[in-house]
């Protein structure tokens, strides 16, 4: 028998919802995903990638997705460190415990509740990196057909080049993306800790900000066509 309570399950079905909810809906449905700013940003790496082709020195354009690795490389292995120290945490129970007993308002959880607990944030972190270095060696291998591309302008094999990028570069930001939201959700269930219904409130205060940054942000109006 596991050691959850109702207020512990419910938390569980919550999170779940908000996150895998969220992503299939955002993900799949290609009603909602056309409005919002990742499928634009899809259409803006295929621009970039049919203009490349009337350059010849490309040397920016490979330094850009250089960036583009660093960023997703830095969040990779802080997902190790993170891992690291939710092991350590597994053989700290106690330590924990106390802790959690110490903040207003906690349920402080038993030995087997709390190895649990940071099982699930394992989970998700051990996500997080699989997506994060896919995504890595996905703009590696964009990297490379963009380096492949014709310098002559005209040439047929341009244009299906530039598109084959432009959809690997794709690919590789939606791993990005889903690595990003896994951090988001590994923060919402840190609040399990604290108490099931802090859970509740985390789960669903990070899918709100996820859909306003990613549907109704600043950001998505000035990447909307305009005309």
């Amino acid at each position: 028998m596991l050691p959850l309570n109702l207020f512990d399950w419910l938390a569980l079905s919550v999170f779940a919802a908000c996150w895998l909810g969220y992503a299939t809906v955002v993900d799949r449905v290609p009603a909602i995903r056309a409005r919002s700013v990742i499928m634009a940003m899809d259409e803006h790496r295929r621009r970039w990638m049919l203009a490349t082709l009337a350059r010849e020195n490309r040397i920016a354009d490979i330094a850009a997705i250089g960036n583009l690795m660093q960023s997703t490389g830095f969040l990779a292995t802080t997902s190790i460190l993170i891992l690291g120290g939710l092991v350590a945490m597994l053989g700290a129970s106690d330590l924990g415990q106390r802790v959690v007993a110490a903040l207003p308002w906690a349920s402080v959880p038993s030995e087997a509740l709390w190895e649990i607990k940071i099982g699930l944030l394992l989970l998700i972190f051990i996500n997080a990196f699989f997506e994060l270095t896919w995504a890595l060696r996905q703009f590696n291998y964009g990297s490379i057909l963009v380096g492949a591309m014709p310098s002559r302008p005209g040439d047929p094999e341009g244009p299906p080049q530039a598109e084959a990028a432009a959809r690997v570069l794709n690919r590789a930001a939606r791993h990005f993306t889903t690595g990003l939201r896994s951090y988001y959700f590994g923060l919402a269930a840190l609040a399990w800790i604290v108490h099931p219904l802090a859970l509740v409130a985390a789960s669903l205060f990070v899918m709100r900000e996820l859909h306003r940054r990613e549907f109704r942000s600043a950001v998505r109006d000035a990447l909307r066509p305009q005309g």
